[in-house]
């Protein structure tokens, strides 16, 4: 993953994203790019947040034999739901802990707008975003939380 995290084309980072997801499996990957948002610095972390999307490549039987019908694979190396709500959580902790606009930027791409997205546990610490991001004299971040405000997304 540090391929990835550290090239800084987001097109690019995929050829090493998708190859690491057949590999060692989704939920291991996805992981390893939350470590990286948690304590990297705001180069990995804005790395993290490009690789993050290249994660999501759907799983095809073309690519693998594991996934081919009669293909075994273990469905718990793919099982991210758990890693999914531990990355909104450490956005939702960049976002609130840095003043740096261009990481706020950067977390905010791809933080979803609506309340659903998010697990009850992470409520108050979204609330805490939207409420920075209401006040804040960056247009895009008042925009954020408006549309989830207004429940888009």
């Amino acid at each position: 993953m540090a391929a990835a995290v550290y090239d800084p084309d987001p097109s690019f980072c995929r050829w090493f994203v998708e190859p690491a997801v057949y590999a060692f499996g989704r939920r291991r990957d996805m992981a390893a790019l939350v470590d990286y948002l948690r304590v990297g610095t705001d180069a990995e972390r804005a790395g993290a947040v490009r690789a993050w999307y290249s994660a999501h490549v759907p799983l095809r039987s073309g690519r693998s034999p594991a996934y081919a019908p009669g293909g075994v694979r273990d469905p718990a190396l793919d099982e991210s739901q758990d890693i999914k709500a531990a990355w909104l959580e450490a956005a939702l902790r960049v976002f609130a802990a840095t003043t740096d606009l261009r990481m706020r930027h950067c977390v905010l791409r791809d933080l979803p707008t609506s309340h659903t997205a998010y697990p009850p546990h992470l409520h108050e610490l979204l609330e805490g975003a939207l409420a920075s991001a209401r006040r804040h004299p960056d247009l895009h971040m008042r925009r954020w939380a408006t549309g989830a405000d207004h429940g888009e997304g």
